[in-house]
């Protein structure tokens, strides 16, 4: 495997993260608005990836590479939680409000698992960067 592989699969794998914590930073934007109906109210969006497999193009075919492609985004399916608030213009006839279906705790662990990844991904750029670097000065 060359080093552009090991760069093109990091990249994908960064794209990735920074995919995640977008959605994360818009569900957190959104954890406490109301809405007049259940289907007007803002529900969290999740990101879907999935491994895109390659096989090396050495002579004995062996090595396989998996880079990260986004499918897309899907709303989550999760109730969204209705709070009987008569005085709130938003309310219904009922008197209900509907507020998004946010879990900040969740978000806020997927952050800091999405940040995690990004920084580890940084670091394998280094990693390479430098073995890259260590190549060099073999022919001096």
């Amino acid at each position: 495997m060359s080093f552009n592989h090991i760069y093109d699969i990091n990249g994908s794998a960064m794209n990735a993260q920074v995919m995640r914590l977008d959605t994360i930073a818009s569900n957190l934007a959104n954890a406490d608005t109301a809405a007049p109906s259940a289907d007007t109210a803002y529900h969290a969006l999740k990101p879907v990836f999935s491994a895109l497999y390659q096989a090396g193009n050495g002579e004995d075919n062996s090595s396989v590479a998996a880079s990260v492609r986004m499918l897309g985004v899907v709303s989550s399916d999760r109730p969204v939680e209705q709070r009987y608030e008569p005085n709130n213009p938003l309310a219904d006839q009922d008197g209900y409000v509907f507020y998004s279906n946010v879990n900040s705790l969740e978000e806020m662990a997927d952050m800091m698992s999405a940040s995690r990844s990004y920084q580890t991904s940084v670091e394998v750029m280094g990693k390479v960067t430098s073995m890259q670097q260590s190549i060099l000065k073999l022919g001096q």
